[in-house]
């Protein structure tokens, strides 16, 4: 949670009962206080893995837009509007998240989504939410491409869907200021690059594995494995016998704590770097070898945020579940969602419009809010305007943050 003063935009709204519409419903609210009891009940989908080796990431985000919702609710953040939370789990799977697409384009009353964790998920659920009009904004996806196109890289950036907005800068961002941190703080200059070949593994590896290379690095091998595989003898003898100084890893944490152990068993004693989706609480416990492994993650730590403070003793108090890497971000990327609700029953006089998809829409490039995590806004690709970067460590069994920057891309 945060202060009302910071979550609230400053627009007061109309007061008055709100009118059915296409997207939500009238119900009889018996606790809200309201003098004509009636609110129009608004649906905000949530989409992650609740099941599986990444659930600790998703049950993480699926309890953090829990806590936003209430929030907003127990608050009355917009006056006659009781919102509630959809939650469904896409299994890391693109099938099941395009399944879990079309469930909440056909719920009348989803006025937004939150999710997914993966971004070949999301590659799945992009388009049809853009037909739809239905916003979608995720806390953790970081391939570059699902905003600015696959003609970034040679600077032709083109938004490719209207709805999809995020609240984690880009693979772009990460890779390179990953890069950096190796070479310029950690001083190594001989790296092993490995990537799991999905779409946020290889799109993380790429981006570091150029950004290294310019800053006169050396890449002494690379290598693709199978993120479902935990036998990784054969590519950390291959790391051995290369004299790198670190391996990146560009996959999550399932596949990256077995990777870092066999390395350290092989007898290549060096660092495995990843990013977001290896920095999980779930690594360390997966990984007998983690001392000195590091880690980069989107936003300042949440835990050392002022702005973060009432939000995570709130969670802890309502989840005994660690709310993991996307916790803050996840309460922002719903919140933004409440916000644009609030802006566009502003400015229809108090009610819910009927096409409250498009107005909704319409709205959340014109969101921006202290969060959280910091400022929350989007630029013209649906990309946050916030590209804090931190680098982790491991140190005695836990993620420990060494250095925090505003991270520009090159």
């Amino acid at each position: 949670m945060r202060n009302r003063s910071a979550l609230i935009l400053t627009t007061v709204l109309t007061t008055g009962a709100l009118t059915l519409t296409a997207c939500g419903s009238r119900d009889k609210d018996k606790d809200s206080g309201d003098k004509g009891g009636d609110k129009t009940t608004v649906t905000i989908g949530f989409d992650a893995p609740l099941t599986g080796d990444l659930s600790a990431l998703g049950i993480g985000m699926r309890n953090s837009a829990e806590l936003a919702v209430k929030t907003a609710n127990k608050e009355n953040t917009v006056d006659g509007v009781e919102f509630k939370l959809q939650p469904l789990d896409d299994q890391a799977q693109p099938s099941v998240g395009g399944q879990n697409a079309q469930k909440f384009i056909s719920n009348k009353d989803v006025i937004g989504v939150v999710g997914p964790l993966n971004s070949s998920v999301s590659q799945s659920m992009q388009k049809p939410f853009n037909d739809a009009n239905l916003t979608q904004i995720s806390p953790a996806n970081t391939g570059t491409e699902l905003t600015q196109g696959d003609g970034w890289k040679k600077g032709d950036k083109k938004r490719q869907f209207k709805t999809f907005f995020r609240t984690a800068t880009t693979d772009q961002v990460q890779g390179q200021f990953a890069a950096q941190y190796l070479f310029q703080k950690a001083k190594i200059k001989k790296v092993y690059v490995i990537d799991d070949q999905k779409t946020y593994g290889a799109g993380l590896a790429a981006s570091f594995k150029d950004t290294f290379t310019d800053l006169g690095g050396k890449i002494v091998g690379q290598d693709h494995v199978n993120p479902e595989d935990r036998d990784f003898k054969s590519v950390a003898s291959k790391v051995k016998g290369k004299g790198a100084q670190a391996v990146y890893y560009g996959g999550e944490y399932p596949a990256a704590a077995p990777l870092s152990q066999q390395l350290k068993e092989s007898g290549a004693n060096v660092p495995l770097m990843g990013g977001d989706g290896m920095k999980s609480e779930e690594f360390p416990k997966l990984n007998k070898k983690a001392e000195g492994d590091l880690g980069t993650s989107v936003g300042a730590p949440v835990e050392e945020l002022p702005s973060a403070k009432k939000f995570i003793a709130e969670y802890n108090k309502n989840y005994k579940e660690n709310m993991e890497t996307y916790g803050g971000g996840t309460y922002d990327a719903t919140w933004a969602i409440i916000e644009a609700v609030k802006l566009a029953v502003d400015e229809n006089d108090g009610e819910l419009p009927s096409d409250g998809r498009e107005k909704v829409l319409a709205s959340m490039s014109k969101v921006k809010f202290d969060g959280v995590t910091g400022t929350v806004s989007f630029d013209q690709y649906g990309d946050t305007t916030n590209t804090m970067m931190t680098a982790y460590e491991i140190k005695n069994n836990k993620w420990e943050s060494k250095f925090s920057e505003a991270y520009k891309p090159r």
